[in-house]
């Protein structure tokens, strides 16, 4: 299994168990709210960065 489906496979574990032992609502919150938070403490170069980035090219 490589790194990357690893990490996705984590998360979708930790989603689940947000999502049965927090309301619906808070889960939703925290699974949105963190990429965001970590996309805004990104300064505006490494943001043009990551938006012209493929999808291929993010896990180099």
């Amino acid at each position: 299994m490589s790194k990357n489906a690893k990490i996705a496979v984590g998360g979708v574990a930790v989603g689940l168990i947000l999502l049965i032992w927090l309301p619906w609502w808070a889960a939703l919150l925290i699974i949105l709210g963190v990429p965001a938070a970590a996309y805004l403490t990104l300064d505006p170069s490494q943001r043009r960065r990551l938006r012209r980035a493929t999808r291929k090219e993010l896990g180099r």
